[in-house]
Formats: structure tokens, sequence, C-alpha cells
């Protein structure tokens, strides 16, 4: 008998061709990675509609209809007309015209399947779902609701269609079903009124109503989410007991000297978590904080004020940035704050001279400099500390793991026992996480948030133009320039795309420059396909104020710090995500002017790009914007997780829709490690063995996000 773990081309119906094809297309090897394979949606095929009621904003219709008249027109398409008591309507097929021409025999009846659509004023069906018609009378029909599964264009072209799906999943199940074991303890279910796995996987992909289909999709939701929190809470647990971090009792002379020569009082919520670091640093284990804040809230401080803290205690401190730029500008800004101490602080970056790099790592090595700045090349081979007591990675979402894990392995650090102990960690983010996306990629690190903006920083009033209002945008660009402002315009793309007719940078850049001429105006350009030196060398002459204006991509969405700059502009802002669109505004607003950021949107708009852009122009909540993105765009995209991957892929589950499922998954998770924090009760064995599995092992999370 065939296995969970066989391999899918022996499953009747799919073959080697197949097989190799379902693997390459959705990752299906195995019997097992099929039948946890669920439906996205369903359709009702227990009811038939009259032709007269179908409207087109119907999603799908079932029509009984008996075949008037059919013909292949232009030898393109084949056109049959078919009616029932109430009317007549058009059902068209583009392929298949011999075969489907052969059987839309007039007078025979059908039931047809699809979605309705208008052509030329008159609603008709394209190649719809045909099958013969109910041997019973419709009255008594017992029609089930059938699940539609991700499919992809090779899939349906090789004969893979939805029937064919549904037929492979009923023999899936009809051979696993006896072999699947309770992945829950007994007393888990009747706590919850969850209903046994076999029960939900049978009616999550065939459902008899819609109320097993409901008791079916909790089941594997709440289980999925359950058992997510419950290893990386787990984790957090294991690494909570482990007294493995170093004792950084001491706040030191270099922290109080920073501390008070600041020209400013920090605010309550820099004070706060600056206070939750320390207490960390002091615990004698690992610190592993994420530290969320919007824009503009301090985060540098925060981090400088921390470094120092591990400085003071004698071990050194390093802040790893994703760009070069973003390096530099740390770098100019830690400066500046380490005058009134004597801590030596370095910039170690791909462009680093040879010379330079060999005396910046004879002083790693040595010890003597206290605080290092870099991107990458702070993981290379050749990059040893003498002592790393606290690493801190900003926007981390744009390292890998790996880069990461090599990082935190660069501690020579030691702790009183003269054994390595690895550095305390401070992740730092400016994309606000929506709190469920937090709890799942940060489960196991404890979160910090700076939720309050420095005083005197004026909201950004942010606008949404049309193309046609270009002239006067150009002109109130003119009056800020004038002012002695600068000005920031972004667009989406590099170069001409036929498939995008969109502004974008080549002609947006001539067109900028042509209605600011040289020598009165100067207009920077800046994007990802320029070598380091060129973009360098733009991004200084906009930085330090030689250029008015800089045309770029979103290379400037993460960190670039030009206080002068009042003016934002977004071109086809509508091909852009919510979180984006906020880091892009984020820009501006640093200086003590009135700044603008100005979405200009292109006449064909979606739906969910108008709520994006309306959404944006009433708020400047982070949170808010980011929680929004979440629910229209799905959690994959945001804050570039599909790059570092969730730490679990999710069959059901959606971080989006099920926010209040996991804070109910994840208390339970917390009551049942509070009553046995490692599984070891019999009654949580078959939790202990789910925990054994892959698929909850996480390579290092705990230690490097």
């Amino acid at each position: 008998m065939a296995g969970l773990d066989s391999d899918i081309q022996f499953l009747p119906g799919v073959g080697p061709k197949r097989a190799a094809l379902l693997k390459r297309e959705l990752e299906i090897g195995t019997f097992s990675d099929l039948i946890h394979l669920y439906p996205f949606r369903y359709i009702d095929r227990s009811s038939i509609q009259r032709i007269a009621d179908i409207r087109p904003d119907l999603a799908y219709v079932q029509v009984m209809g008996r075949v008037v008249k059919a013909e292949i027109i232009a030898k393109k398409r084949l056109s049959v007309i078919i009616a029932d008591s109430s009317g007549e309507m058009e059902v068209v097929f583009f392929k298949g015209l011999k075969w489907n021409a052969e059987r839309m025999v007039p007078g025979n009846v059908f039931l047809f399947f699809g979605k309705p659509t208008v052509f030329n004023g008159k609603i008709n069906i394209v190649h719809p779902e045909v099958d013969a018609p109910p041997q019973t009378p419709q009255g008594s029909m017992t029609g089930v609701l059938t699940g539609v599964y991700t499919s992809t264009e090779k899939l349906k072209n090789s004969g893979i269609t939805g029937k064919v799906m549904n037929r492979l999943q009923s023999a899936a199940l009809a051979a696993c079903l006896p072999e699947i074991k309770e992945t829950l303890p007994e007393y888990v279910l009747k706590e919850k009124g969850l209903v046994p796995i076999r029960f939900a996987l049978q009616n999550i992909h065939f459902p008899k109503d819609q109320d097993t289909l409901a008791k079916a999709s909790y089941r594997l939701k709440f289980e999925e989410l359950f058992l997510l929190q419950l290893s990386l809470l787990k984790q957090k647990y294991i690494r909570s007991r482990a007294e493995n971090g170093l004792m950084m009792p001491k706040v030191g002379k270099d922290f109080n000297d920073c501390f008070n020569a600041l020209p400013y009082e920090l605010t309550g919520a820099q004070k706060r978590v600056i206070k939750e670091i320390r207490s960390d640093m002091m615990s004698g284990r690992q610190m592993n904080r994420l530290l969320q804040g919007d824009v503009g809230s301090g985060k540098t401080m925060v981090a400088i004020l921390s470094a120092l803290i591990a400085i003071g205690n004698g071990y050194q401190s390093c802040i790893m940035a994703p760009t070069e730029v973003l390096a530099q500008q740390h770098y100019a800004n830690v400066q500046k704050y380490l005058r009134p101490t004597g801590v030596k602080c370095a910039l170690l970056t791909g462009t680093t001279g040879t010379k330079e790099r060999r005396e910046i790592h004879s002083g790693l090595e040595d010890g003597s400099i206290g605080l290092i700045i870099g991107t990458h090349a702070l993981i290379e081979d050749d990059v040893i500390f003498r002592s790393l007591g606290l690493a801190i990675i900003d926007e981390q979402h744009r390292f890998g793991v790996e880069q990461r894990s090599k990082l935190w392995s660069k501690s020579a650090a030691t702790g009183p026992d003269g054994k390595e102990v690895p550095p305390h960690v401070l992740v730092m983010t400016a994309t606000p996480i929506p709190r469920t996306l937090a709890m799942t990629l940060y489960g196991d690190l404890d979160v910090s948030v700076i939720d309050e903006m420095p005083p005197g920083r004026k909201p950004v009033q942010t606008l949404q133009i049309g193309q046609g209002k270009r002239p006067e945008l150009f002109n109130f660009m003119k009056r800020e320039i004038a002012k002695g402002r600068q000005v920031f315009v972004v667009y989406p793309l590099i170069f001409e795309s036929e498939k995008m007719d969109l502004k974008n940078l080549e002609t947006g850049y001539e067109e900028i420059a042509a209605a600011f001429p040289m020598p009165q105006y100067k207009v920077a350009i800046v994007h990802g396909q320029q070598t380091p030196e060129v973009k360098k060398f733009n991004m200084d002459a906009f930085v330090a104020g030689r250029a008015q204006i800089l045309v770029s991509t979103t290379v400037i969405e993460v960190g670039v710090d030009v206080p002068n700059a009042s003016v934002m502009v977004i071109e086809s802002a509508e091909r852009f995500g919510l979180s984006q669109l906020h880091q892009l505004r984020g820009r501006v607003g640093r200086g003590a002017d009135q700044s603008y950021c100005i979405l200009v949107k292109d006449l064909k708009m979606s739906k969910e790009s108008k709520k994006r852009i309306d959404l944006l122009c009433t708020t400047e909540d982070g949170f808010e914007l980011a929680e929004e993105d979440m629910k229209m765009r799905g959690p994959g995209d945001l804050e570039g997780t599909q790059q570092s991957g969730l730490p679990i892929s999710l069959n059901i589950a959606s971080l989006a829709k099920d926010g209040t499922l996991l804070g109910e998954a994840r208390a339970y998770a917390e009551k049942i490690l509070k009553a046995d924090p490692t599984l070891s009760d019999p009654v949580n064995k078959s939790l202990a063995d789910e925990m054994k599995k892959d698929r909850y092992y996480f390579k290092d999370y705990s230690k490097i996000s």
C-alpha cells in the first residue's frame, strides 16, 4: 500500500512526467505534499441558475442548457448558443474546437459551469466546464462544495485541470487516510473543540457542507499556528534558561558623557527601550531583541547608547547596515555623537581601500576600535574581533540568514568561565511590522517598539495628483527650491518596459532636466544599475546640497537622511506597496520645515491601488498602514520577508486574516509550556514528536534575527 512518503509519480493518474511538473510548479513530491495542498476557495456545484438570472458580477454560475446552435467562426472559436426555459446565452471555446463541436449537437442537454463575462453587450461564458446533466430531478441534487487548488499555466496545459486535481486528491486520501496519525493530544482536541485530523483532511478537500468545511478549516488553521508558536516559544524558553550571555553590569563613562552632551531630551519611548536593552545586557543571558520604530523615531540614538554600554563593559560593538549609503550615514551620525567620548569608531565597506582596511582589521583584533560600522564587509573571513559584545543589525530583512549567522559567530568574547560567548544581538527595523507577523517572524525574540516621535516634527502633508497636474507640480517644486529646500523624485522603473506603460526614470530625468535647466538648477540621478562610485558621487551631491533634485528609483527607500529635503514626489504611486510608500515618505520631514509627499497616479487604477493611496493620505501611523498592507497583499511581500523567508511556510492559515486565531494559539502554547516546558509529560508525546520534524527546525533563527 502506498504511504504518505511515497513518490507522487506512483499515484494513479500521475506518472513520471506529471510528477516532474508537480514538483517543479507546486513543490509536490510525495502523497503527503499533495494532501497538504489545500483548496484556496470552494465552488458550490449544488445549485443551477436560470439563464435569465445570470449577471456578469457573479463569481461562478452553473446552468443546465439545451444546445440550440453551434458553429466554428473563422477557424478560431466555437460559438454555442444554449437555452433553458428562461432564455438563451452563448458559451465560447477557443481550444478543442473539433472535439467540442462534435458533442455540441443541437438538442443535447449539458451542465455548463464557469465565470460569466460580457462581450458586445451580451453575457457569455468562455471555456465552461461541461458535464452531463444529473440523473435526478433538480430539486434533489446533492452536489457538494468543490475545492479549487493553486495551479499554473504549465499544469493546465499538461492536462492537470481543476477536475484532475480533485481526482488526484481523492486517490491520495483513499491511499493514505487510514495511516494518518493524530498530531494533537486528546486533551487539546477536547479543550479547543477540534475535530480529529482524518475528519479535517477529508473535509477540507471534499466538504459535505459549509458546516463541516468550517470545522475542518478551524482545526487545521489552529493546529498550524499552534505548533508554530509552540516551537518558537520552546526555543525561547530553552535559550532563556541557558546562562550564556555576556554580563554587562556597568553603564560606563562613555555612555554618560554621550548622554549628558545630547542637544535634546530623549523621548519617553527611547528611554523605555534603552532600559529594556540594558536589563537584557545585565541579565547574564544573551539578548535577542527586535527594535521596531517608525522612520525618524530615533532608533540610531538608541543603537549608539546601547553600543556604549557594551564598550563601557570592555567589549566591542558593531552596526551592520544593508547599503553603503546607509552605513556612511550611520558613521557620520555616530561620529558626531561620540565626540564627547574617547571611543574610536571606524567604517568598513566594500569600497574601503587596502591600506585603510588593514588598519581597521588590526584595530578590531587588538581592541583599539570600540565601534565598527559597515556593510556585508563586516562578515568577511578576515574580519576578526578581539571581543565583540554587541551586534546591531539594521534593516535586517535585507540580509540573508547565513550572512547574519556569520556575524553572530565572529565573537571572540569570553565569559567568566573562559568559554566563548555569543554577542548580544539587537535587530533594528524602520518597517513597522504588523503584530501578527512579528509574532511569527520573531516569535522567539523580545520586541521593543519606539512608538513616539521626537517633539517638533511636523506631520508630512500627503497629497495625490493626476498626471495632468505636472505643470502645477513643477511650479510647486520651484517655489520650494527657491526657499532653499530640496526635492526627491522617485520612479518605479529604471528603463523603458514594454509591458508597463509607466513614467520611468530615463524619460522622467530628461523631462525634469528640461523643466529645471542648468545653471539655475542641478539634478542628480541615482539607480541600482550605476557603479557604486557613480551612485556615491550623485548621492553625495544631493546630501551636500549641490543638487536640488534627486531623481531615483527606490534605492533611497532605506535610511537616506537629508534634513533639507522637504518634498517627496512618487511617480506611478499605484505601483508601490503601502509599506514602501510610507518608507519613501519618511525620507522627508526630517528638518523643521513643513514637508510634502506628492503621489502622482496614473489614470487607470485598481480599487486596491486607490484604497492604498487614499489610506496613505489619511494617516502617518506606520503600524496601522502595515496591518492594512498585509491584509491587502498578504505577508509574503511585506518587509522583504520573501527574501529571508518566513520561518515556516503556512499551508492554510493566513497571517493577514487569522490574527485573532494566532493570538489564541500563542496563548494556548504558552499555557502548555508553562506546565510542561520540555514537553516530556507522556500526554504531550505527540507534540514532542511534531517538534522533532524538520518543518519546525529553524536554523539558528533565535540567535541571528
